[in-house]
């Protein structure tokens, strides 16, 4: 009889023999019962291919004679729930880990976290020369990912609430009590103060100061404005375009006008993007008390001209890109077309403004950010204006000391160490030209000369 129930230990029921009485109990499928004198023993069984072998022995010898050994079957229960122990203990723990990673992962919006990641590791890549440092990439995209993700976390902390009466948010950790506040303001915390740490530790001071700026800028200025005015959504374009910026930084050590264009692009992309959001989704804002603009335009109108009317500023970038030495001729015709097509979607939602036309523009929206950082990173050309400043300006202070009016200087002077120093001084070189190479920028400029003079 056991040698059957062993091969059946994978069904949801087993038969026991109680008192020579056949016994039949609905048991759960990993849940084994067994009645001895009117006492009970449960034990939970997890048995796997290679566990059964294992586990026949310990059936045997305590429960093969049935009612007649009720010592030994007691016995053989006990050491039953002692297995079941040791084997469902990993499970649980792997369950809880499952269930804190899939909460974490919510409360962070990785999605929208990693979005931000790819516009500042493109940032970057942009500011780099012919050699793209991996390390500091990977080392400025770890804080970013951190920073973003603490924001997130911060701004549904603030609009839990809110949350809770949308359809579309109200599954989240905080609004359906998975992970209480305190929890996610001690993560936030955590994951704000790591990130930005790492920005300063292995970028600079002036790319963390930014991630600060912009985590203050999201969670305290934007997520509250988000209730009280519809400006709300350019605040939040700005926050939006700072992230690249943060890669640029982190490659070259300053802020310069080149930087600027994917930021820009960034910007102007947003509020297209967000416009055919709010409108497509307005009963749902309404229902969450977010004052967005659709909800103050009841025709629509003002909401697809702002649409529109932004997709159009996004024409003059791929030029400007090209004329500035950021990419080749090819992305100033590609981002052209590409512009053009996500304008087609605004125009036909400004023409006729459904929520079928605001989806459309919203899902060309998406289609169009990540060919464009594609585009612009496969043309990108090397950023070396640094380099090649470093480079003249060492090689001309090498030759000055055997050039003809130099000598004629020195020896026109009766004081060498005067002349010495006042050729040091004319020739320094500017701050812009070693400012991506100093260490701190706050320090005197190095002096540069030959060890001749």
């Amino acid at each position: 009889m056991w040698r059957n129930s062993v091969k059946g230990l994978s069904s949801s029921r087993l038969l026991f023999s109680t008192a020579g009485k056949p016994g039949r109990f609905p048991l759960n499928p990993n849940a084994c019962q067994t009645v001895y004198g009117g006492l009970w023993f449960q034990s939970q069984l997890h048995f796997s291919s290679a566990e059964v072998s294992s586990s026949v022995d310990s059936v045997k010898l305590g429960l093969a004679s049935g009612c007649s050994t009720g010592f030994s079957s007691s016995l053989a229960g006990i050491s039953g729930s002692s297995t079941s122990v040791s084997f469902s203990k990993p499970r649980e723990f792997y369950e809880v880990i499952r269930q804190y990673g899939r909460c974490y992962w919510e409360l962070s919006k990785a999605r929208l976290s990693m979005l931000v990641v790819a516009t500042s590791g493109a940032g970057f890549v942009l500011g780099s020369g012919g050699v793209v440092d991996f390390a500091g990439l990977c080392w400025t995209c770890t804080g970013t990912m951190m920073v973003a993700a603490a924001a997130s976390s911060l701004n549904q902390v603030f609009e839990v609430n809110n949350d809770a009466k949308m359809k579309r948010t109200r599954q989240r950790p905080l609004p359906s009590g998975r992970l209480s506040v305190p929890h996610a303001v001690i993560w936030a915390s955590s994951l704000g103060l790591a990130g930005t740490s790492i920005l300063a530790c292995k970028a600079n001071l002036l790319t963390a100061g930014l991630a600060a700026s912009n985590l203050f800028l999201y969670a305290f200025i934007y997520t509250p404005l988000k209730q009280v005015h519809p400006a709300n959504t350019w605040v939040g374009a700005i926050v939006g375009a700072i992230p690249p910026l943060l890669g640029w930084t982190a490659a070259t050590g300053e802020v310069s006008l080149v930087g600027m264009i994917l930021p820009a692009a960034l910007y102007f992309w947003q509020l297209p993007h967000f416009m055919a959001l709010a409108y497509w989704c307005r009963n749902d804002y309404a229902a969450g008390g977010f004052r967005m603009l659709s909800l103050f335009d009841a025709s629509g109108q003002r909401t697809s001209s702002v649409a529109l009317r932004n997709c159009l500023y996004l024409l003059p970038l791929g030029f400007l890109a090209y004329d500035w030495g950021l990419t080749s001729e090819w992305f100033c015709a590609e981002s052209t077309l590409l512009t053009l097509a996500m304008s087609a979607t605004a125009f036909s939602f400004y023409r006729d403004r459904t929520t079928e036309n605001a989806r459309r523009m919203f899902r060309a929206s998406l289609l169009y950010l990540p060919v464009l950082m594609g585009g612009m990173l496969f043309h990108r050309l090397p950023n070396t204006s640094h380099q090649e400043i470093i480079a003249t300006d060492s090689d001309k202070l090498v030759d000055l000391p055997f050039s003809e009016p130099h000598l004629e200087v020195s020896n026109s002077n009766d004081n060498p160490e005067k002349t010495r120093r006042e050729l040091i001084e004319t020739h320094a070189r500017s701050p812009v030209s070693y400012a991506s190479v100093a260490p701190f920028p706050f320090l005197p400029a190095p002096l540069y000369a030959s060890p001749d003079l």
